[in-house]
């Protein structure tokens, strides 16, 4: 999404931004030690971080979901009666390891667990809202893991047992924002009735998904605000770009897969900016 802003800004203004990732923990760190102006976060600052003098303002909601393939063989009862919370720890903690233990159809089925092998913001919250795990607990007890989320989606798309979770824009096709390939979100039942009420059944398309996020009916996490940062304070021309991203840059968001913050939370962000320019 960065990237898309900074295209946008400079396209109109005599201002060049180079984009590079690496993840937070880079980020932080490059920014911390001077190399780079801002820094992009997929986490808010750590208390440590703050100490250091780190500023940090939300730029929007990022979302990862559980996946499975569509041809997983209790696929459409768990689109039918999704699985809470508590499913999904157990599942991902191994406690859970055959398809029967979640849904009433007489199966005998592996379930093959893929994690992350690379530092993840995203893993982080996954598993925070799995009961707070660490990636690191994550990682040895996954069957496999895989560097990046275009890898992760790659395994579930080919494997029909496995069991990960991806950014969303890895699950729907980003142009028409409809489910893509073999890859399917899972349905979370939050109320653990044993069904989706029509509250929680948003799965269908992308936008139904922002609009389940923006108002909350999806949690927080695993969906997560995105952050940029700066050590001490923004200087001009930096400030300047993040000043136009919490203003005229929102609109660019939901089209791209993310869902913007609430408008009391991002005068909160200006409010922030203000203080650290």
């Amino acid at each position: 999404m960065v990237q898309v802003w900074a295209d946008i800004y400079t396209d109109e203004r005599d201002v060049e931004i180079d984009v590079s990732g690496g993840g937070t923990g880079v980020g932080v760190s490059d920014v911390l030690n001077e190399q780079v102006d801002v820094a992009m976060m997929g986490r808010g600052p750590e208390e440590a971080e703050l100490e250091q003098g780190l500023v940090a303002t939300a730029m929007l909601i990022d979302t990862v979901v559980g996946t499975i393939n569509v041809n997983n063989p209790v696929y459409d009862e768990l689109r039918e009666h999704g699985l809470t919370q508590d499913e999904l720890a157990a599942i991902f903690s191994k406690e859970i390891t055959n398809w029967n233990e979640v849904v009433e159809p007489d199966v005998d089925e592996p379930i093959f667990v893929y994690g992350r092998s690379d530092s993840s913001a995203a893993y982080q919250k996954w598993g925070e809202f799995l009961g707070g795990y660490t990636e690191s607990e994550l990682e040895d007890m996954a069957d496999g893991n895989f560097d990046g989320d275009q890898q992760v989606a790659q395994a579930i798309n080919n494997d029909t047992h496995a069991i990960s979770l991806n950014n969303i824009n890895y699950v729907y096709d980003f142009n028409t924002g409809d489910l893509e390939m073999n890859i399917r979100p899972v349905p979370l039942d939050r109320d653990g009735n044993g069904t989706l009420a029509s509250e929680e059944d948003f799965y269908d398309t992308r936008d139904d998904f922002l609009t389940a996020v923006e108002d909350g009916r999806y949690p927080s996490p695993p969906a997560r605000d995105m952050y940029l940062a700066a050590n001490g304070e923004f200087d001009d021309a930096a400030a300047d770009f993040v000043e136009w991203v919490l203003t005229e840059g929102q609109q660019y968001v939901r089209e791209n897969g993310y869902a913007p913050i609430g408008d009391e939370k991002l005068e909160k962000q200006r409010e922030i900016l203000a203080e650290a320019s």
